[in-house]
């Protein structure tokens, strides 16, 4: 089977990593991969703000935590070392759309690797807030930005379960 497809069907969310730092070759080939994803009439309109400083990683859990009514103490993110929240400008039509293909291209992009990873919604809420126009203010990031997603990175702890059968009439031929 074509190496690609392989990926596109093996990919599963990982819900428990391994605290060890993504290979820093592998995180920038991954981000690469999510800075080529397709966008509307080629607007671009996503960002990625890659977070691999561990506080800033806490502080965003947490403030994620807080969106989702989780007890003190879980972590949304699973564990993963590595955050690469995407976002993109509401001006441009498409914005929604282009931010998912860059998380999809992320997710495959890691999974090719031999990373773990995970789509974490919220974004939208938390950048919507106080703390993500602030996080956003510091890191010099100015313009109308709606988080699309949290694409959660790193080392499964644990193997990930086989992939669920696929519906029927998933597809239809005309």
């Amino acid at each position: 089977m074509n190496e690609t497809l392989k990926v596109l069907e093996t990919r599963r969310s990982c819900r428990s990593f391994k605290p060890d730092m993504v290979n820093e070759d592998d995180l920038k080939a991954i981000i690469r991969a999510g800075t080529y994803s397709a966008t509307g009439m080629g607007k671009q309109s996503p960002i990625i703000i890659a977070v691999t400083d561990k506080e800033a990683r806490d502080a965003i859990s947490e403030a994620n935590r807080k969106i989702g009514g989780w007890p003190e103490g879980f972590d949304p993110f699973y564990g993963a070392p590595v955050i690469l929240i995407v976002l993109a400008v509401r001006s441009i039509p498409t914005y929604i759309y282009d931010g998912s293909l860059v998380m999809g291209n992320l997710m495959n992009a890691a999974e090719s690797l031999g990373v773990s990873s995970i789509w974490i919604h919220r974004a939208k809420e938390e950048f919507d807030s106080e703390f993500g126009k602030n996080f956003l203010s510091k890191l010099g990031i100015t313009g109308d930005y709606e988080g699309i997603g949290h694409c959660a990175l790193g080392y499964a702890a644990e193997p990930v379960k086989a992939p669920a059968p696929r519906k029927e009439n998933y597809v239809y031929y005309v």
